[in-house]
């Protein structure tokens, strides 16, 4: 009767395997595939026997998705004429694509798990997995982000790939010299187990059994949450801290950032990147998540919520809001999202008027530039440019005669009524407002310390001044 036989070759050698198991694999007259006799088992049993390897399918492969398939139908060619037994390095059990792929085959199948690398691993470095938890990792297959929060073994350093990216990764979040564990050959008699920094890490370091482990404090996005938690209970000023107090600190971070955003080539991410500009943006936003966190973690002492829940309602949210990335809906242009986007926040939120959730407490352009952004979706809006300039002459219009009248409240309605209009030009204009305005201030700030820089201005005319003004901002081009 034909089947697949699966066998783990253990980390070493045929010494760390039972015997009845040995003799099954020297069995002349099952044939033997070998995924690699790049192992000092599969060596061992290719020395006194005929094997299949599977290597050449490495060579001839354009990925490593090929080979397995490849693999996958040689060992079931072979399973056609009768029983073959597959044998793979290390337990069948962990990173073997191949056995799973046989796995959901009609075939009779038969497994002998092996002994993993991992048991190795975790003997040499004294872990207990269970007690502190562990994450294993393909260093093929690097998650993003890359979250250290629990002591990890990276596997498969087999070549200058998957060592440069997990150096790489490392050290973007890492002191250079943070200590690293390398293990090679565990089991056998070339065994090796050393600690060295992650910067020196080098090509010389990889091997087809080397791994390395990891144990640090938590870096990055676990270790932002762990420290802020610390703080909230050991650090007076932010025991004090309450939702209210810190909410002038969130608008002075996002202000921040948001310099940190316009300091940046107006086509960021696009062209070349302007590294300094970016390391500030990188500090900037870092100081506005941590009112995020700090935030969430108080809700956290309530019982609402935390910092996963928030994580996770907003990937829900943006799950629901993009049908057309993660349902059928059609949507080939950015307005078709948006509109998408504004119907299904509508129902969302059980809102009556398309103009429901806008906050009051947003800058005065911002709020009005979606005000208008949110009527023109509806239709409520000038068929083109022309309609919009001659509204905003027409509010030039009607300001000057109320500034005439002397009606003071009047004049301040107009002058909102005119501020409104020109947003409304420059939305048309695909202009932020608030941030074109923002500039011009920036501007003016500039050109005028440079004009006080060449003298004081005190007793200097109206029309000497302007002249300073026009040379400065000829400097500027």
């Amino acid at each position: 009767m034909s089947g697949v036989s699966v066998v783990g070759l253990g980390p070493a050698g045929l010494d760390r395997l039972p015997a009845a198991i040995v003799e099954r694999l020297l069995d002349p007259a099952i044939p033997l595939v070998v995924r690699t006799v790049q192992h000092p088992a599969a060596a061992a049993l290719a020395a006194q026997r005929e094997v299949i390897a599977c290597d050449d399918l490495y060579e001839s492969a354009d990925d490593f998705d090929a080979v397995y398939r490849a693999i996958t139908e040689r060992v079931l060619a072979l399973a056609a004429a009768g029983p073959v037994t597959y044998a793979v390095p290390g337990s069948a059990l962990v990173g073997e694509t191949v056995v799973a792929m046989l796995r959901q085959t009609a075939l009779p199948f038969d497994l002998v798990p092996g002994e993993s690398f991992l048991d190795l691993v975790f003997a040499r470095v004294g872990l207990d997995p269970l007690a502190r938890g562990v994450q294993i990792l393909d260093a093929h297959r690097l998650p993003s982000p890359l979250l250290l929060h629990l002591p990890t073994v990276f596997a498969q350093i087999d070549g200058r790939a998957s060592l440069d990216a997990v150096r790489d990764s490392l050290l973007g979040l890492l002191p250079h010299d943070t200590a690293i564990t390398r293990l090679a050959d565990l089991g056998g008699r070339d065994e090796s187990v050393s600690v060295m920094s992650i910067e020196e890490l080098r090509v010389e370091h990889t091997g087809l059994r080397v791994s390395l482990y990891l144990d640090v404090p938590a870096p990055g996005w676990p270790g932002l949450i762990q420290t802020n938690a610390r703080l909230r209970l050991e650090c007076p000023w932010d025991r004090e801290q309450t939702h209210h107090s810190l909410a002038k600190h969130l608008l002075e971070e996002a202000h921040e950032t948001l310099e940190a955003i316009e300091a940046l080539p107006v086509d960021a991410p696009r062209g070349e990147p302007d590294l300094p500009a970016y390391l500030d943006l990188e500090e900037e936003l870092g100081d506005l998540l941590l009112q995020v966190v700090f935030h969430a973690t108080l809700a956290s002492e309530t019982g609402a919520f935390g910092i996963e829940e928030v994580a996770e309602s907003i990937r829900r949210k943006l799950v629901a809001r993009h049908p057309h990335v993660f349902g059928d809906v059609e949507a080939p242009t950015a307005e078709h999202v948006m509109a998408n986007w504004d119907r299904l926040k509508r129902v969302e939120k059980e809102r009556s008027s398309l103009l429901d959730g806008i906050p009051r407490s947003i800058p005065a352009l911002a709020r009005s530039l979606e005000l208008q952004a949110r009527a023109a979706g509806a239709g409520f809006d000038w068929p083109d440019l022309d309609g919009v300039i001659a509204k905003v002459h027409e509010e030039i219009g009607e300001l000057i005669e109320a500034a005439g009248d002397g009606d003071a409240p009047l004049v301040r309605a107009e002058v909102g009524d005119l501020l409104f209009s020109v947003v409304n030009l420059a939305r048309r204009l695909d202009v932020d407002a608030e941030q074109a305005l923002r500039l011009a201030a920036d501007r003016f700030d500039r050109r005028f310390r440079v004009i006080e820089a060449w003298g004081t201005l005190e007793g200097l005319t109206l029309e000497e001044m302007d002249a300073r003004w026009e040379e400065a901002k000829g400097l500027e081009g």
